[in-house]
């Protein structure tokens, strides 16, 4: 039996997004029940606070925001501070001063798109490639590289990498940066907002759909909205203003968020995470790319077999009625199954 360890998790646990707030509370609550003293590592920066504090104020930039909505969207911005303070967290420490965190036996780094080059804030901080970790071990569990595996790494960067003592990704992409840059194979795993999702409990739902994302083509706006009349479908758009839907909540908090999606008759996203809570939730849904998440979105639906689920402007209206009144085939059970069994081996073997 694995003795228990203090486990730090490092990740981009302080972004006011929900997809970024669940992962690393869902990352940290699985360790914490496999017996482990895990938190996640409270890295602070001013410069990063103020960029996200501006994204969750402006998300929609460089479109200008409604004085009304950037009130909602401060509202919401509260609720997720108050959302991580109920989370189990180191000492805060400077990002760029790793060494002053608290003693771990183990670092686990990811998930998210931690090795992001090109990520607006976080790209290429040494700290998430394991520089200065104060850790008797590192390992990465379902580390994103995003869109950008085609970045590659220089010299320092894979060097820090090599000092890892076991890696999993979460897509193809993380797994051709580690083959280019250390020639592994790495395993792939699930999010943790997958591989740790709470039992479903029978709950009533809201009838309504809820719409996540925001930058949602004409042509799905069209679609969806004729759809939902014909339907009697109410379109509730959480979290990100989208005039096309029914209402709007724009300043709930994370809790709120799941508890929406759970509910929910069906859901219409642009988003990772809005695939895959739907998913966890075996709700109907369709997803449409976008340039900056069409990868990481296309590989999560093609390696679960739930590719149907991405429509294009050529999706006809049968097409369409059919996704958002049927869950994902048994399939796609199926695959989440196997990759969980595969995902709890990787930590069998990485926290032992």
């Amino acid at each position: 039996m694995t003795r228990p360890k203090r486990v730090g998790v490092l990740t981009f646990h302080r972004c006011i997004n929900y997809g970024s707030y669940w992962q690393a509370r869902r990352l940290v609550e699985g360790l914490r029940a496999r017996g482990h003293d895990a938190q996640l590592l409270d890295h602070r920066s001013p410069r990063v606070d103020r960029a996200e504090w501006r994204c969750a104020l402006s998300p929609h930039l460089p479109a200008p925001t409604p004085a009304e909505d950037r009130r909602a969207y401060a509202d919401k911005t509260r609720a997720f501070f108050d959302a991580f303070g109920r989370l189990p967290m180191s000492k805060p420490f400077d990002l760029k001063a790793p060494a002053r965190m608290d003693r771990q036996d183990i670092v686990v780094v990811g998930s998210d798109e931690v090795w992001n080059l090109r990520h607006p804030w976080y790209g290429g901080e040494p700290v998430f490639f394991g520089q200065g970790l104060n850790a008797d071990r590192i390992a990465a569990y379902a580390a994103s590289v995003g869109n950008h595996g085609d970045a590659g790494l220089d010299d320092g960067l894979a060097s820090l990498l090599r000092g890892f003592a076991h890696i999993s990704v979460r897509d193809e992409n993380a797994r051709r940066l580690a083959r280019g840059a250390l020639g592994l194979e790495a395993p792939r795993v699930l999010d943790p907002c997958l591989q740790f999702a709470p039992p479903r409990a029978a709950s009533a739902s809201s009838g309504e759909v809820i719409v996540y994302g925001h930058g949602f083509p004409a042509w799905l706006q069209r679609a969806l909205s004729a759809w939902a009349g014909r339907r009697g479908r109410r379109l509730l758009s959480f979290g990100y203003r989208n005039a096309w839907a029914d209402a709007q909540t724009l300043d709930a908090g994370p809790e709120a968020f799941a508890e929406a999606m759970a509910s929910a008759s069906g859901i219409v996203t642009n988003f990772f995470h809005g695939c895959v809570f739907a998913l966890a939730e075996r709700k109907p849904f369709v997803c449409v790319g976008t340039p900056y998440r069409a990868d990481k979105i296309g590989d999560l639906l093609t390696s679960l077999g739930a590719e149907d689920r991405l429509i294009g402007d050529d999706a006809s209206p049968d097409r369409i009625d059919h996704l958002m009144t049927t869950p994902p085939e048994p399939i796609v059970e199926a695959r989440i199954a196997a990759l969980r069994a595969r995902s709890d081996a990787f930590l069998d073997t990485a926290l032992a």
